[in-house]
């Protein structure tokens, strides 16, 4: 009985850290748009519908993860989701860009599930906001393509540092938990790859921080040649 109990609460106290983190992601990009020097006028609809086809292609490209396994285990996966989040963003703003992550994880399970007891989708939630919310705000502030790149290069700074930490002070001990995995067989698997890795600290400075500056690096050149010629059939921009 004992048992049922602690595994229903260490259960009910991930729910409750997914609620808690998705909240305060969704009034920080709320908050941050009050200072924008001008806002896009779009109409409610056309919010939901560009929302939901930059989600719908995140998806796709979500499912399509593949392994880099000269720099982590499998179970780390690469994918260029964020491509189309970011072209959302960039359009709409930093709720959007909530918004955009939350459905595509959304989709993700509804078309594949989960494989990590629902802690690699919160993960890619997560680590995937704290890349397009910097690179979104930073260019809506100021508006121009240089700003786009120093917002991109914002961004993967951000999702490198911010997203190794969350792994390493949460992600990574409650995937252990709730996935049965203990923690010395995880940091083994990095031990595999990176001789260096001895620790948690290590295995997520030798093996997650290189892959998330790996991935911020290629969808930031992707997203640069792509949003002006992606933007005009995609959300109608005549200039």
């Amino acid at each position: 009985m004992n048992g049922l109990l602690m595994q229903l609460w260490e259960n009910l106290s991930f729910v409750l850290m997914c609620i808690l983190v998705i909240f305060a992601l969704a009034v920080a990009a709320k908050f941050s748009e009050q200072y924008f020097p001008e806002k896009r006028k779009v109409s409610k609809a056309r919010y939901v519908s560009i929302v939901g086809i930059c989600a719908a292609i995140a998806t796709v490209l979500h499912v399509l993860d593949f392994p880099v396994l000269f720099l982590a285990p499998e179970f780390y996966k690469l994918d260029f989701s964020e491509l189309p989040v970011l072209l959302c963003g960039f359009y709409l703003g930093p709720t959007a860009t909530v918004a955009c992550e939350g459905v595509k994880i959304l989709l993700k399970l509804v078309v594949k599930g989960t494989s990590t007891a629902f802690v690699g989708d919160f993960a890619n939630f997560v680590v995937g906001c704290s890349f397009v919310l910097p690179a979104t705000i930073w260019y809506h502030v100021h508006k121009s393509k240089h700003s786009a790149v120093i917002g991109l290069i914002l961004g993967t700074l951000s999702m490198a540092i911010l997203g190794s930490a969350f792994n390493a002070v949460y992600l990574l001990p409650k995937f252990s938990q709730l996935f049965g995995l203990p923690l010395d067989t995880i940091i083994g698997m990095g031990t595999a790859i990176r001789g260096g890795v001895n620790s948690v600290t290590t295995f997520v400075m030798l093996c997650v921080a290189p892959l998330n500056l790996l991935k911020g690096a290629m969808v930031s050149v992707l997203t640069m040649l792509l949003y002006k010629r992606v933007a005009k059939p995609l959300f109608g921009i005549r200039k």
